[in-house]
């Protein structure tokens, strides 16, 4: 990891992964994408999150796609993969080759399918923690796993010295300052939902772990610098800029949404693996729309105009 880059802080995008026209992994692709990113400023990449289609991809498609990222961007950025296994112990398995591979932290789900008890989804954590010398960041997302990883749970994994960030991406954003209130600095806090993104920087949140900064990350990089030099009006004209798309993050085809706009930017393609399926329809028509409204009215575009 670059020196010059601290974890939890500034701009993660969750970077979308490849594929080719037959549906293998296009690693070369995925490559650029990763390297585009960083190459526009953003200060850290989420590996194999949703948007990285981590649960549509075989075992050895996720350890392919780290040692790509590896590869390709040389401790420019810190790396960070998403842990999103059915079991605790294949859970173990990919953050043991995940550091082995040579990422800098892991971003860690409760087992999917399965809704646990708060000592079972606590247990998980814990042994998951146990396995490896990473810094691990807990991700809370409700709407999308049933599951709420509440205070308590967080308590009761205070003495976990390797677990030290959450990403919320609870829709209310009181949770932020409840956060702050009961832990103080014990967690980084990254903001993880992208139309209450700003609500979270203004409340504390030390980052944003962000879905359609793959489609515009300068601007993106240059919300969350308003934000932390406490010029809330340009991050405002920003922010009421990006929401329409980042509206898109809090839906269910977020995933196709934030490909199709990848691809209209002339950064990547929409093709993702079944059982998702590219946006068609009124639907593609709409994201389109808004994307390429966007992109004609981009903040980055309308600075280099007046210069």
């Amino acid at each position: 990891m670059s020196a010059a880059k601290a974890l939890w802080t500034g701009v993660y995008p969750a970077a979308t992964t490849q594929f080719a026209e037959d549906g293998s992994i296009d690693t070369d692709a995925t490559q650029k994408i990763q390297t585009a990113l960083v190459d526009d400023g953003v200060d850290g990449l989420i590996l194999l999150g949703t948007c990285g289609e981590n649960n549509s991809l075989s075992a050895e498609e996720k350890r392919v796609v780290l040692s790509g990222a590896v590869e390709a961007l040389k401790g420019r950025a810190p790396l960070v993969a998403g842990v999103s296994e059915f079991t605790t112990e294949s859970a173990i398995a990919y953050a043991r080759d995940a550091e082995k591979i040579g990422v800098d932290a892991l971003m860690l789900l409760p087992g999917m399918v399965y809704v646990p008890k708060p000592e079972e989804l606590a247990a998980h954590f814990r042994m998951v923690a146990e396995a490896t010398g990473l810094p691990i960041m807990l991700y809370n997302n409700p709407p999308a796993y049933r599951v709420n990883v509440d205070f308590d749970t967080l308590d009761a994994l205070s003495d976990v010295s390797n677990i030290v960030a959450v990403k919320e991406s609870a829709p209310d954003t009181r949770r932020f300052t409840d956060l702050l209130n009961r832990f103080g600095d014990r967690y980084a806090v990254m903001a993880g939902l992208d139309d209450v993104a700003l609500e979270g920087l203004m409340l504390g949140a030390s980052g944003w772990v962000s879905g359609l900064t793959s489609a515009f990350p300068q601007e993106s990089v240059r919300l969350v610098a308003a934000a932390d030099a406490g010029n809330w009006e340009e991050a405002r004209e920003i922010y009421r800029w990006f929401m329409p798309l980042l509206h898109l993050d809090a839906e269910h085809d977020l995933v196709q949404s934030i490909k199709l706009a990848e691809t209209i930017m002339g950064r990547g393609s929409e093709r993702v693996r079944m059982p998702r399926m590219p946006l068609t329809g009124e639907r593609r028509a709409e994201v389109t729309r808004m994307v390429e409204q966007c992109r004609a009215t981009q903040p980055s575009k309308r600075q280099t105009e007046m210069v």
